[in-house]
C-alpha cells in the first residue's frame, strides 16, 4: 500500500491547531492572541541559537584536546628515538643499490635539543673533516677545502636514501603539526597512525605518516612524502636496545619507493649524554672541529 509522506507543519498551521476558538472574543483580545502566537517562532529560533552557542566552546575544547593528544604521542616517540638533553651518537650508514657494491659511511652526531646539531663525517677517510651545522632550520656545510661554509637545504640528499635533515634534525616535534588519523593493528599490535604536516617549506619532508606503538610509544614505521604528495621512501625502526639510558631503536632501514631495491641502513651505537656548549654550534667554530 502506498504511503502518504508526512511533512512537518508550518508555524502558521501549528498556530491554527493549538489556538482555542476565540471567534466570539472581542477584536482587541483576538489581536493580542494572534500577536502572542506569531512571536513564538522567533523566540524559538533565538533559543536554538543560544543553545548552539553554549555548545561551541565544548566542541572547540574537544578538538584542542585531540590535537594535544597527538602532539603528546609524537613527543613521547621523539624522546624514545633521541634524548631531549645534549648527546653524542655514532652512526654507520650502509647503502645498497642493484648492480652496485655497498657504500659505507660513518658519522658522529653532536646534538643539543632539536635546534642545534653537528654532523661530523668520520669515514671514509677521504671525506673526513666534512661537517654539517644546523641551527634552528639553517643548515651549513663546512668543507676543509673551502674557506667559508655553504648553506644547504634539509631535504637535500646526504648519502643513499638519507637526506641531510634525517641526521641533522633529531626530532619531528617543531617541524611538523601532528594529528591522529586512526589506530590500527599490525601482527596483533596496536599502533597510533599520526599524520605529520610540515609547518613550512624549509623542513625535510612535506608530510610524514608515522606509526607509533599505542602501548609504549615506540616508533614502528614512517612514510615520507614530497611536496607533490608522492611517497618518496619508507622507514622501519628496528632492534630496540638500551642506549643512552633508554630503550631505543638502534637500526633504521630506509627504502626508496620510487626505485625498488635501493635502501640505506642506519645503525646507531655508543650514545652518551654530553654537556655541549653553545659555542660549538657557531660557524666560526667549525674550523676547530675539523682539525
Amino acid at each position: 500500500m502506498a504511503m502518504t509522506p508526512s511533512y512537518p507543519r508550518s508555524a502558521s498551521s501549528v498556530f491554527r491547531v493549538n489556538c482555542h476558538d476565540d471567534s466570539a472574543a472581542p477584536d482587541h483580545t483576538r489581536r493580542n492572541h494572534i500577536k502572542r502566537y506569531r512571536l513564538m517562532p522567533s523566540w524559538t529560533i533565538f533559543a536554538v541559537v543560544l543553545l548552539l552557542s553554549a555548545f561551541r566552546p565544548a566542541l572547540a575544547t574537544d578538538n584542542t584536546g585531540s590535537d594535544l593528544s597527538a602532539r603528546e604521542m609524537l613527543m613521547r616517540a621523539d624522546r624514545i628515538r633521541f634524548p631531549d638533553e645534549g648527546f653524542q651518537v655514532d652512526i654507520t650508514i650502509t647503502t645498497t643499490e642493484p648492480g652496485s657494491s655497498e657504500d659505507v659511511r660513518a658519522y658522529r652526531i653532536l646534538s643539543k635539543g632539536n635546534t642545534q646539531t653537528l654532523v661530523q663525517t668520520t669515514a671514509p677517510a677521504v671525506d673526513r673533516g666534512q661537517i654539517l651545522l644546523m641551527r634552528d632550520r639553517d643548515l651549513w656545510a663546512f668543507m676543509p677545502n673551502l674557506s667559508q661554509p655553504i648553506r644547504l637545504p634539509l631535504s637535500q640528499k646526504l648519502t643513499g636514501q638519507v637526506a641531510n635533515g634525517d641526521l641533522a634534525r633529531a626530532n619531528f616535534v617543531g617541524d611538523y603539526e601532528p594529528k591522529l588519523l586512526r589506530t590500527e593493528k599490525i601482527d596483533g599490535v596496536s599502533y597510533h597512525v599520526l599524520q605529520l604536516d610540515a609547518v613550512d617549506s624549509g623542513v625535510t619532508y612535506r608530510q610524514v605518516i608515522y606509526w607509533v606503538n599505542a602501548k609504549n610509544s615506540q616508533p614502528y614505521k614512517a612514510e615520507f612524502y614530497a611536496l607533490s604528495g608522492r611517497l618518496l621512501k619508507t622507514g622501519h625502526y628496528q632492534e630496540f636496545r638500551t642506549m643512552g639510558g633508554e630503550t631505543r631503536p638502534t637500526r633504521l632501514v630506509i627504502e626508496d619507493t620510487l626505485r625498488p631495491g635501493r635502501r640505506s641502513v642506519l645503525e646507531y651505537r655508543d650514545m652518551v649524554m654530553r654537556d655541549l656548549p653553545d659555542k660549538m654550534f657557531a660557524k666560526d667554530y667549525l674550523k676547530k672541529l675539523s682539525d
